[in-house]
């Protein structure tokens, strides 16, 4: 379930502070952030936001489609390498035929 529109999006106070100040001065640096859970809102358009996943910090650059969804969903957490298995074995598995195997029709 959503958040009331009544108490509107939730976004970290610093995170606000820190865009107004940059967007007065009109700079642009990266900005640090845990706060995940934060909306983007269409004052972060423009700016580069440093992600934190729970081990590095990925930076993600805000542009208008982004408006209206979380930080967390730009900086996965989790890294898939594949599914495991033996290549060789995977190979028999799946019915190619080895090359020393019995030819169609031979006598």
């Amino acid at each position: 379930m959503g958040r009331s529109v009544l108490k509107g999006p939730f976004v970290h106070d610093s995170l606000i502070s820190k865009v107004d100040g940059m967007n007065s001065r009109n700079e642009k640096k990266v900005i640090k952030t845990w706060s995940r859970a934060s909306t983007v809102i269409p004052d972060f358009v423009g700016h580069t936001f440093a992600v934190h996943n729970g081990n590095k910090f990925i930076p993600v650059y805000v542009t208008e489609n982004m408006v209206g969804h979380k930080f967390g969903e730009f900086a996965p957490t989790r890294l898939f390498r594949g599914h495991t298995g033996n290549k060789a074995t995977d190979k028999k598995a799946s019915g190619v035929p080895s090359k020393g195997g019995p030819s169609k029709g031979g006598k």
